[in-house]
C-alpha cells in the first residue's frame, strides 16, 4: 500500500484500517478500527522472530498485549525467556511478568500468551525491580521500511518505552521489533515524526523480515511537557516516576501546567491556607451560581480524617490554590488564581484516589448547582 502525500497520522491509520477490513485481511477482534489491528497470518509473521539473532540471545523480552503479538508471547514462553507485558493502559503499574504454572503444557503456555492468560498468570513488576529488557516488541497500525512507526493514536507504546528508558531498563542499543501485515508497511512522511515517537529496528510480516537500519535516536526518557494532568491522573506509575525525577532535580513541568501562575499563587497566599467563615475573601452571598466563583474547584468523597497535606500531595504540582475551604461531610473547595488555573487543578485531580476513595471533582459552581448543600467550614486536621 502507498500512502498519499500531505496526509496526517490519522489519515494513514484510517487508510490502513479501511483497507484491511475491505480486503478481509483483518482478523478477530473486528472491526480493527481504533485498534492495533490483528490480521490473518499474524502467527506466521510472529514465527519470523526466530530468525532474528537478537531474539535468540535475549533473556528478557517486553511484548505488548495486542492480539497480533500473541505468537511472539508464546515463542518467548516456549523458549523459557522472561516475558514482560505492559498492563493495559498502565492502570495498575508498568509491567506484569508472565509466570506459567510449573510443568505447563504447550496448551497451557498458549493460554498464558493470550490476553486472558496475561491477566490470570502474571505478577506485577514494581519500579524498584531491576529490569533489563533485551528486546522490545510493539504493535503498529503502520510502519515504514525506514523504521518510522504509527500506533493507534493513544501514545502508550511511546510512553511505555520512555518510562523504561527513564528506569534504565532499555538503552539506545535495545532492539525494537514490530509485527504487521505487508499492507501495513507504507511510506510515512518524516514531517509526521515527533521527538517522542518510538522507531523500530525490525519489521516482521508474513512474507518478509525487514531490517530498517533506522538511526533516528529513540526516546531517552519521558518528555514531561507532552504529558497532560489528565494522563497523570489516569496512570499512577507515571506519578511515581515523576516524583522520582522531580527529587532528582529534573524539569517535570506538564503540558498544561503554568509555572508562572503557580508562582503567583504561592506568592499571593501560602498554599493550603484555609478560608474561614467571615474572611473578606469569602464569596459574597447572593453572587451568581450559588455564591461560588468560576475559579473554585469542589473536591468530594474525601476519606474520613483526610489531612490537608494529603489533598495537596494528591494534586501534585498543578496550579497551587490561593486558599482552601474545608467542609464537613468529606468535601473541600480549592480557590485558584483564575478560571484557567481552576481548570488545570480540575484536570490534575480528575480520577485520583485517596485511600480507597476516588475523588469527586468539579467546578464548584457546577457542583453547587446540582447539590446546594453546603455547611460551615471546619478546621483542617492538624497534620498538614
Amino acid at each position: 500500500m502507498e500512502s498519499r502525500a500531505g496526509v496526517s497520522k490519522q489519515d494513514i491509520r484510517e487508510q490502513i484500517w479501511d483497507y484491511m477490513e475491505s480486503q478481509n485481511i483483518a482478523d478477530f477482534p473486528r472491526p480493527v478500527h481504533h485498534r492495533i489491528p490483528n490480521f490473518k497470518g499474524s502467527y506466521l509473521a510472529c514465527q519470523n522472530i526466530k530468525d532474528l539473532e537478537v531474539f535468540a540471545r535475549t533473556q528478557e523480552v517486553k511484548v505488548d498485549p495486542d492480539k497480533p503479538l500473541e505468537g511472539v508471547r508464546l515463542l518467548a514462553l516456549q523458549s523459557k525467556k522472561t516475558l514482560l507485558v505492559p498492563t493495559p493502559r498502565l492502570r495498575t503499574g508498568l509491567f506484569n511478568r508472565i509466570t506459567p504454572p510449573p510443568g505447563a503444557t504447550k496448551d497451557m503456555l498458549r493460554k498464558c500468551a493470550t490476553s486472558q492468560g496475561v491477566r490470570d498468570y502474571s505478577v506485577p513488576v514494581g519500579l524498584d525491580a531491576r529490569v533489563l529488557v533485551d528486546l522490545v516488541v510493539v504493535g503498529s497500525v503502520a510502519v515504514s521500511e525506514k523504521g518510522w512507526r504509527i500506533g493507534k493514536g493513544e501514545g502508550y507504546a511511546d510512553l511505555e518505552y520512555a518510562m523504561m528508558a527513564s528506569m534504565g531498563a532499555v538503552s539506545q542499543g535495545t532492539p525494537v521489533v514490530t509485527i504487521v501485515h505487508d499492507c501495513q508497511v507504507v511510506d510515512i512522511p518524516e514531517a509526521l515524526l515527533e521527538d517522542h515517537d518510538l522507531t523500530v529496528d525490525y519489521i516482521l510480516t508474513p512474507t518478509r523480515v525487514i531490517a530498517t537500519g533506522c538511526e533516528r535516536p529513540k526516546p531517552t526518557g519521558i518528555t514531561w511537557s507532552k504529558i497532560s494532568c489528565a494522563m497523570m491522573g489516569r496512570i499512577p506509575v507515571l506519578r511515581s516516576l515523576r516524583s522520582r525525577e522531580k527529587q532528582a532535580g529534573r524539569d517535570v513541568t506538564l503540558k498544561d501546567e503554568h509555572p508562572h501562575l503557580e508562582a503567583r499563587s504561592q506568592h499571593a497566599a501560602p498554599p493550603g491556607a484555609v478560608r474561614r467563615p467571615g474572611n473578606p475573601a469569602q464569596p459574597e452571598a447572593g453572587s451568581p451560581q450559588g455564591d461560588v466563583p468560576s475559579d473554585t474547584v469542589y473536591v468530594g468523597n474525601l476519606p474520613r480524617d483526610t489531612r490537608v497535606r494529603e489533598l495537596k500531595r494528591a494534586q501534585g504540582t498543578g496550579a497551587a490554590p490561593l486558599q482552601l475551604t474545608w467542609h464537613p461531610q468529606h468535601r473541600a473547595f480549592l480557590h485558584l488564581q483564575d478560571p484557567a488555573s481552576a481548570q488545570q487543578a480540575l484536570s490534575c485531580l480528575q480520577g485520583l484516589h485517596l485511600g480507597a476513595n476516588t475523588l469527586k471533582v468539579a467546578l464548584a459552581r457546577q457542583q453547587r448547582a446540582s447539590d446546594p448543600a453546603g455547611g460551615p467550614a471546619r478546621e483542617p486536621h492538624p497534620d498538614h
